[in-house]
């Protein structure tokens, strides 16, 4: 098991496991929610011809 944070390699602070710190945690967050980390899959990605997603609402 790494004893080291995956976004920085400091030492890991049990507060925090498994990062250094909060700002760390953050980063990887951040990651997640903008796309950076995927996971792989067969699906082919969903298109969209022009209608608006399923609960989605128009503005205007």
């Amino acid at each position: 098991m790494a004893n080291t944070c995956p976004i920085c390699s400091k030492p890991v602070q049990d507060k925090h496991r498994p990062f250094c710190s909060e700002r760390c945690a953050n980063v990887d967050l951040s990651r997640w929610l903008g796309g950076s980390y995927r996971i792989p899959t067969e699906e082919p990605p969903t298109v969209y011809e022009g209608g608006l997603d399923e609960g989605e609402e128009e503005q205007g």
